[in-house]
């Protein structure tokens, strides 16, 4: 018999279900009462993989067990069957019946506050039973581990420039300018003249730099102009934290001009006339050679629908967001 053949006959969903379930777990006991069946009958599917493929999966110590290179291999490639195997009962379901289907989104805070609600309620506007997840992701490697994991569908974020992630791809939807903003009853907004050395002293509430590109533009834009970074900050990557700081007309922040548009309408917010450093593009990464299901190809439609008003003339420098343009 072939390899393959008997590969095919021996090992099943089950199996991989296992190992994959013993690997997460570091544990054989662990494994057998999350997927509710017996320790022996654990074993005995990791033996039987073991006996078909020849290798070694899993190494066995008294702390409990380890995946070894065969194991780490047949992992992420049993990640890769079970992704598959989902997106293809998605459009099964699609197919039965086009307003039902799953989105899984990976996205930074700031997308979340603004360009990503209003892509879900197009969105569900249209198809109403559209189920959506969006997962919260800051660090850019983190995005793209997710992406990796298949844990989610495509990530919305600012590119980092150039691309070159092999087995990714990425299509640019708008670029996305940052902003230095400030609440409208704060004094800074009645001046006329104002440059970015007479903010060095303010109070700042700041994304983490190593984590989000609007942070890296405001560090460039200070060495631009050979200043010093301010002292009075807060660093976090909440915008929650972010808005309510501004709210007390002591603290300034980097905000982008999707999300002025698009999320924080309800605030009474001014820009602030001080140029920033160049901007960078938004968009959508997805996995190469991975099936897109067309539930997920209906949510990349609609961004880039949204995407298209982000050409619309840029906001004003005394920009209120009560008066949304």
């Amino acid at each position: 018999m072939p390899w393959d053949q008997r590969t095919k006959r021996r090992i099943k969903l089950r199996d991989l279900d296992v190992l994959m379930a013993v690997i997460q777990c570091g544990s054989m006991a662990k494994a057998a009462n999350q997927i509710a069946v017996s320790q022996p009958a654990v074993s005995k599917a990791i033996s039987e993989m073991e006996r078909t493929l020849g290798v070694q999966l899993l190494d066995r110590t008294a702390q409990g067990v380890t995946p070894t290179l065969y194991g780490k291999a047949l992992q992420k490639w049993a990640t890769a069957v079970f992704d598959d195997l989902r997106q293809g009962v998605n459009e099964l379901e699609f197919l039965a019946d086009p307003a039902v289907g799953e989105v899984r989104v990976g996205a930074s805070e700031p997308m979340q506050g603004g360009f990503v609600p209003h892509v879900i309620d197009r969105l569900t506007r249209r198809h109403p039973r559209v189920s959506i997840h969006v997962a919260q992701l800051s660090a850019w490697m983190g995005q793209l581990h997710e992406l990796r994991a298949r844990t989610i569908d495509l990530q919305i974020g600012r590119l980092k420039q150039p691309f070159v992630e092999d087995d990714l791809q990425a299509e640019i939807l708008f670029n996305d300018p940052a902003y230095l903003v400030a609440a409208a009853h704060n004094p800074l907004c009645r001046r006329r003249n104002l440059g970015l050395a007479d903010l060095v002293d303010e109070h700042w509430s700041l994304p983490p730099p190593s984590q989000n590109v609007a942070g890296m533009l405001f560090a460039e834009t200070f060495k631009k102009h050979g200043l010093a970074l301010p002292k009075k900050t807060v660093v976090t990557p909440s915008i929650q934290v972010h808005c309510a700081l501004l709210m007390t007309g002591r603290y300034l922040a980097v905000f982008p001009g999707s999300l002025l548009r698009f999320g924080a309408q309800h605030l009474p917010l001014k820009i602030l006339p001080v140029e920033m450093a160049a901007h960078t593009p938004v968009g959508i990464v997805t996995l190469k050679n991975r099936t897109i299901s067309p539930v997920v190809q209906l949510f990349i439609d609609c961004a880039r629908e949204v995407a298209k008003t982000m050409n619309q003339p840029k906001l004003g420098r005394t920009y209120n967001m009560r008066t949304r343009t």
